[in-house]
């Protein structure tokens, strides 16, 4: 990528030409040098180290067709997140104020850099094995900074796009369509020029709520719950299409959280059936942009993100990623519901929408269009944030800005609704009370009992087992019906031909969806009924 720099480092700001909307990530002129470090292999794949079990096979195509990767490389990404987030996490709270900041590079993210400012944490840095990068400011100095710059007059978020805090280059970066003006700004503000980099950039971000006027219908007398899962449509006020993003309760009442510029207090929703499903219980736009709908008693919100046809995904909790990690969105479009993937860039973003500033959002590589406000976005299972804005698209590319989970639910004391396993774990399916033999070829998938379904009168466990031959590659999901569709409301998915799962569910109609990953041959399935 071709740069250009005007003026001294020493006493003017440096002002960077890109030829696309990527703020370049090199290395900053303070680092120093230290000693060398081996390249980390990359992990073998084994998917039952990843906490969150075998991603969606829609989240797998969205990696490989947004990131490039290859389904080895992807796994071997996510197996390198779980590895090494810890450790990064770990140095965090060894080094205190020397911090600097830490990220993951290379092809499959099997290096962790961690920056300091003190040349001393070399050794304890590498000892962890992660590569060390001594710089100039600490993570807290580059907030300061950042702080500085809000309050800056002239206004700087008048003459600029985004303010973030960049760890690899140890500076905050300016993207401005007009840099001198933003110049002048950042200097009224006082901070020092060498921790700040204005950057030529054609960035407009935008919010991502769609005009989509509906007639919202009462929800049938007598009909069964309906579960809601993140990623589905919701209409805001009958003419706006927004996201569910996660889950949430506040005591006893059950909701979930979406972006606060798709409806304001007391808004009724729809959801994505058009039928009514609560109110919008408060919400923050701008300055924040989240918010939290109370349901009614018709729907039923699961821990689960995703759908059948492109898979669901399970929120374990929300434990935050590190720079350089995957994500994944699901979120609403015309045809149904979307996988976009891409990496975390940067976080602490000040963002300037035509409607006003949001502050402290994750800025990352991923593609979102209108509809997507609001939309979950995942790390391996762990809640990141919802979609708030971006620019660019998905047929060319573009940035995603969201707004950290941890934020929303502090901000209205509320508690993420997260999954526990319950499965049986007797390694064999020989002895459930029902049980079905057949054969499945690679890709193949069929359902359960007697290709049909069965019912159930009460609230109880289900238990499912599906075991195969020691080649294959079998994967179990038990679905619950809902009116005319199916919702996927539990799953088991390793690199094995053995699955076993469990889920506490009301009374209703269920069938389990045996699926061959890969491999072929015959199966055993084992099953109870509450």
């Amino acid at each position: 990528m071709f740069r250009t720099r005007s003026g001294a480092l020493g006493g003017c700001l440096a002002v960077t030409v890109l030829a696309s909307m990527t703020v370049p990530a090199v290395a900053a002129p303070a680092a120093q040098a230290v000693p060398a470090v081996p390249e980390v292999k990359a992990v073998e794949r084994d998917l039952s180290a990843l906490p969150a079990g075998k991603p969606p096979l829609g989240m797998l195509a969205a990696i490989h067709r947004d990131l490039g990767l290859t389904e080895d490389q992807a796994q071997s990404h996510l197996l390198n997140e779980s590895r090494l987030t810890p450790v990064a996490a770990r140095l965090q709270e060894r080094l205190g104020e020397r911090f600097a900041g830490s990220w993951l590079q290379g092809p499959v993210g099997q290096t962790l850099v961690v920056a300091t400012t003190s040349r001393a944490d070399v050794a304890q840095i590498v000892a962890a094995g992660a590569r060390p990068l001594v710089v100039a400011r600490s993570l807290a100095s580059l907030r300061a900074v950042k702080e500085k710059l809000a309050a800056a007059r002239p206004a700087l978020s008048a003459v600029s796009s985004a303010r973030y805090i960049d760890v690899k280059t140890n500076r905050v970066v300016v993207l401005s369509s007009t840099p001198k003006a933003a110049v002048s700004s950042i200097k009224a503000a006082g901070v020092s020029p060498a921790a700040v980099q204005v950057v030529l950039s054609a960035e407009k971000p935008r919010l991502l709520q769609a005009g989509t006027p509906i007639d919202p219908q009462p929800y049938p007398p007598g009909a069964p719950p309906t579960d809601l899962v993140g990623g589905q449509a919701y209409y805001a006020g009958a003419r706006t299409r927004c996201s569910v993003g996660f889950a949430v309760a506040r005591g006893t009442q059950k909701g979930f959280v979406s972006a606060g510029h798709c409806g304001t207090p007391g808004t009724p929703t729809a959801g994505f059936n058009r039928l009514i499903q609560g109110s919008v219980r408060a919400s923050t736009f701008p300055g924040g942009d989240h918010s939290w709908v109370a349901l009614d008693d018709a729907w039923t919100p699961r821990p689960l993100v995703g759908n059948d046809s492109g898979g669901i995904m399970y929120v374990y909790g929300s434990k935050e990623a590190i720079e350089g990690s995957v994500v994944c969105l699901a979120g609403s479009s015309v045809g149904g519901l979307d996988w976009h993937c891409g990496t975390i860039t940067q976080r602490e973003a000040d963002v300037t929408y035509p409607e006003g500033v949001v502050k402290h959002l994750i800025r990352t590589s991923a593609c979102a269009h209108p509809g997507n406000a609001g939309a979950a976005m995942l790390s391996i299972g762990q809640a990141q944030g919802i979609v708030s804005g971006g620019s660019g698209n998905c047929a060319t590319g573009g940035v995603t800005y969201v707004q950290p989970i941890d934020d929303i639910l502090t901000a209205y004391g509320l508690t993420l609704l997260t999954y526990a396993k319950t499965q049986v774990s007797t390694g064999s399916c020989n002895g459930y009370p029902n049980s079905i033999t057949g054969a499945l070829d690679s890709g193949q998938a069929i359902y359960q009992p007697a290709g049909l379904s069965y019912r159930t009168s009460v609230t109880g466990h289900h238990y499912g087992c599906i075991e195969g031959n020691t080649t294959g590659d079998f994967d179990l999901y038990l679905q619950k019906q809902n009116g005319l569709t199916w919702s996927t409301v539990a799953v088991s998915q390793t690199p094995s031909p053995f699955e076993e799962l469990g889920y506490l569910g009301p009374p209703g109609v269920y069938r389990y969806l045996l699926l061959s990953f890969k491999g072929s041959g015959p199966y055993i399935l084992g099953y109870t009924t509450p």
